[in-house]
């Protein structure tokens, strides 16, 4: 009677673990390969880096069906450098994003933890540094975020369920600090489209305070106290009350070809709000920024590209009554990929930057390639080859 019971005992928990059916994945990216850059801070420069095209990474994905359409989902991603072995992301053990949450086929779903904005989820996918140019090829400093350069803590996040294409999200940081219920809190909102030939999407990112260790620039660090924004495009401008980011864009495929086009404006308010500054107080640093890419498929394992991107930075008024007529930045950026299977694949990537005007620093602009150490002066050229493997 005992073993009968036991057998039964053992047959019900079988039973009940088939009905929640669980799953997890180890998935991650491998990015590695070689770099010209024709001025380093005055210098040329050759070296391998790592994660340029995607971020090198390794992550676990779970799932549990909960029954009803119900999941409980999680995902914990890490981001390293190939070269050295050392974290990405400050320092961080699953920099990348950290997540858990409930997802409901019906209904959509919503997460806690480290996570994307949606400007990042919904606009950035269109830009061409997301795509066959990495991040040497998003904009200048990245400053509109479109190439996640920056990720928000303590978040809340919702994500719609696929309506016809139509798909639609936002997102809560709390900014955590005891009495001050909005500093350093991040919101954003988003939506995106998808049918056929046709994309669309558009995003809105609010961050309070973001220079602030816990704020939106000082998120990518396990130090105690907020990582330097040292991009010259906007450096000068991270001590505003409020960083704000307006993004839309699109692209539509005709045959092999696909045409793309973003906007961003992105506002830099109330500087001197939350530090020192050489700007009268109150005022506001925005640039708009459009971008046209070109992607042409010429076979399902060979494709190019061609974008270029204009930045404009207005002008903004100095303390000691004179102003700052603000920056320019052209960039151009060429490039090819090439499957050697569906997991694998060889990619070439050029980019050529110039900037003219004052930049946020009141200095006379140099060329600032994301990533990559700013230019001695006006003009830079860098270019890459590389390999990426995903598993």
């Amino acid at each position: 009677m005992k073993k009968s019971l036991l057998a039964l005992a053992a047959l019900g928990a079988f039973a009940g673990a088939a009905h929640a059916q669980s799953s997890v994945t180890l998935y991650g990216i491998i990015d590695e390969g070689f770099n010209i850059n024709t001025n380093s801070g005055g210098k040329h420069l050759y070296n391998l880096s790592s994660g340029v095209l995607q971020g090198s990474r390794w992550g676990l994905r779970g799932a549990e069906d909960l029954g009803g359409g119900l999941k409980a989902v999680f995902v914990l991603e890490n981001g390293f450098d190939v070269n050295t072995g050392k974290l990405g992301q400050g320092g961080l053990m699953f920099g990348r994003q950290a997540y858990v949450g409930l997802s409901s086929s019906q209904y959509g779903s919503v997460t806690l933890g480290r996570q994307y904005d949606s400007v990042v989820d919904y606009v950035g996918p269109l830009e061409v540094g997301d795509q066959w140019g990495g991040y040497i090829a998003a904009h200048p400093g990245d400053l509109d975020n479109f190439n996640n350069a920056y990720r928000t803590n303590n978040t809340i996040k919702y994500t719609s369920a696929n309506y016809a294409g139509l798909t639609f999200g936002g997102t809560y940081s709390f900014g955590g600090t005891a009495g001050n219920f909005t500093q350093n809190q991040i919101w954003s909102l988003g939506a995106g489209y998808s049918n056929g030939p046709l994309t669309l999407g558009v995003g809105y990112l609010n961050a309070r305070t973001p220079s602030n260790t816990g704020g939106l620039f000082g998120n990518n660090t396990s130090s105690s106290t907020a990582s330097a924004v040292t991009t010259p495009v906007y450096s000068g401008f991270v001590n505003a009350n409020t960083y704000q980011v307006i993004g839309a864009g699109g692209a539509y495929t005709f045959g092999a070809a696909t045409f793309g086009l973003t906007y961003s404006n992105v506002s830099f308010r109330d500087l001197g709000a939350n530090g020192a500054t050489i700007y009268r107080q109150g005022e506001n640093a925005t640039f708009n920024n459009v971008e046209a890419n070109f992607k042409y498929q010429f076979t399902p394992a060979l494709l190019a590209g061609f974008a270029f991107d204009y930045t404009d930075g207005n002008s903004v008024a100095l303390k000691n009554g004179t102003s700052n007529d603000g920056s320019k930045y052209y960039q151009y950026s060429l490039g090819t990929d090439y499957f050697l299977s569906k997991r694998t694949d060889v990619y070439l990537v050029g980019v050529y930057q110039h900037a003219s005007g004052t930049n946020s620093l009141n200095d006379p602009a140099v060329a600032a390639i994301n990533g990559l150490s700013a230019s001695s002066n006006d003009n830079v050229f860098t270019a890459r080859i590389g390999i990426r493997h995903k598993f």
